[in-house]
């Protein structure tokens, strides 16, 4: 808008300046007094040119004057002349008055033609700056508008936001060409879409693969060193022949090829984890109507966990569940406890209720206690550990990214559920599902 009123006022000045030119050139063009000596010396003229026996026509053609003898002199023409401001002077032949000569060059025609000129110049001009006016607003809607406009539009694009729709006026030249460059907009916008979402998925994917491959791999490696422990009690034992030895032997060296390349699969999965961690708060729950009673199976599941001891049944009910992210948060909870206590674990289940989170209803939940007996965590840690990428003091010596307790919590409030831990002599964590 800036730049239509910009050239508005280029404009406007243009055709002033224009006015005041015309006023000046017209001011110029008076009508010149008339010059006494002048017509008298043409008065001289005319009567020696008479008395020469001249025409009088052809002295009036000369001269831009009228002869009028005094036998055809009017009053009427005479006061016609006079009104007119006619200058009229005697004529005088051969020394005897014979009329009047007339010059009819009055000012009054000049000033009125000159008027009448100015004022119609005057009016044309207001024309053709009202019509400039609306030309120029024309031009700045059919052209200068909508290129800003693209040029606009391309800034957004080049700064990646493509969500700015482009107006559309199909009504001037670039409408077909706006519409076509909305379009392409609405293509990349569509495709960064899809790329996002394709991208949070093969994250999601590659944690969830780290996290179900870390299970067998666990399994494998407790089973490498149980198998090699016996292998090594068996070769150091006296009867055994020499090819009981070699088989011993090759059985031991197979064992610690398995575990070797147990290690090597962790390794990788460790760095393909590294890669997924800035993003993993955008992993999707999609909590669902689920049967309460599958839970149990999450704890059955866990042996190689040591001893697990579920106390009693799972209430029975629908409860608002996403399986494999509360498999995730049974798994999480579970390997904490057998990693940093290493005591039985016991499982308990229960029903309870809380108010709503606009406090005007409650709500009732399925509630899973899971209790170690270990040394439980340090008072000035307890708050901490729920945050992100945070390792308490306890886990210097084993692996992890301190996310495990982090992506508890999360997981438990998308599900539109909860959950509560504390130091009973132990470690005890409460999970809360929502019944429907």
């Amino acid at each position: 808008m800036k730049q239509l009123f910009r050239i508005g006022f280029i404009f406007t000045i243009i055709m002033v300046l224009a006015l005041g030119v015309f006023i000046i050139f017209n001011s110029e063009n008076h009508f010149e007094e008339r010059d006494i000596v002048h017509y008298n010396e043409q008065l001289h003229i005319i009567e020696d040119a008479l008395e020469n026996g001249e025409k009088e026509k052809n002295l009036e053609n000369k001269y831009k004057c009228h002869i009028i003898y005094a036998k055809e002199i009017e009053d009427g023409e005479l006061a016609h002349l006079y009104r007119n401001n006619a200058l009229v002077l005697d004529l005088t032949v051969n020394g005897e008055y014979v009329g009047k000569v007339a010059w009819d060059d009055n000012r009054s025609n000049f000033d009125l033609i000159k008027r009448g000129f100015f004022g119609g110049s005057i009016y044309l001009w207001a024309i053709m700056l009202i019509c400039g006016y609306i030309l120029i607003i024309l031009f700045y809607r059919s052209f200068v508008k909508p290129v800003k406009e693209l040029q606009k539009f391309s800034v957004e694009i080049a700064k990646g936001n493509l969500d700015e729709a482009l107006p559309i006026r199909k009504n001037n030249l670039f409408g077909n060409f706006v519409e076509a460059f909305d379009q392409m907009r609405e293509e990349l916008r569509d495709s960064r879409k899809r790329e996002v979402k394709a991208e949070i998925a093969r994250k999601e994917m590659v944690t969830d693969l780290s996290h179900d491959i870390k299970t067998p791999i666990s399994v494998i490696k407790v089973a490498c060193e149980v198998l090699e422990a016996k292998g090594k009690k068996k070769l150091n034992e006296s009867q055994n022949s020499e090819e009981e030895k070699k088989d011993i032997e090759y059985t031991l060296e197979k064992v610690s090829t398995i575990s070797q390349k147990a290690d090597l699969i962790s390794s990788l999965m460790t760095n393909v984890m590294h890669s997924t961690l800035d993003d993993i708060d955008k992993i999707s729950v999609n909590p669902v109507e689920t049967d309460s009673r599958i839970i149990k199976d999450f704890f059955v599941n866990l042996k190689n966990y040591g001893n697990i001891i579920i106390e009693n049944e799972v209430p029975a009910g629908i409860v608002y569940m996403d399986r494999l992210r509360m498999e995730q948060v049974i798994d999480n909870v579970v390997g904490n406890s057998h990693k940093y206590a290493g005591t039985d674990i016991r499982v308990s289940f229960s029903e309870t209720s809380a108010l709503s989170s606009d406090g005007e209803s409650k709500e009732d939940f399925i509630r899973i206690t899971i209790k170690d007996s270990g040394k439980g965590v340090k008072e000035d840690e307890l708050s901490l550990i729920t945050q992100k990428y945070f390792r308490g003091s306890n886990s210097k010596e084993s692996s992890g990214y301190g996310l495990g307790m982090y992506l508890v919590k999360r997981y438990m409030e998308l599900q539109f559920g909860g959950m509560e831990y504390y130091n009973d002599n132990g470690f005890t964590v409460q999970l809360l599902l929502k019944k429907v």
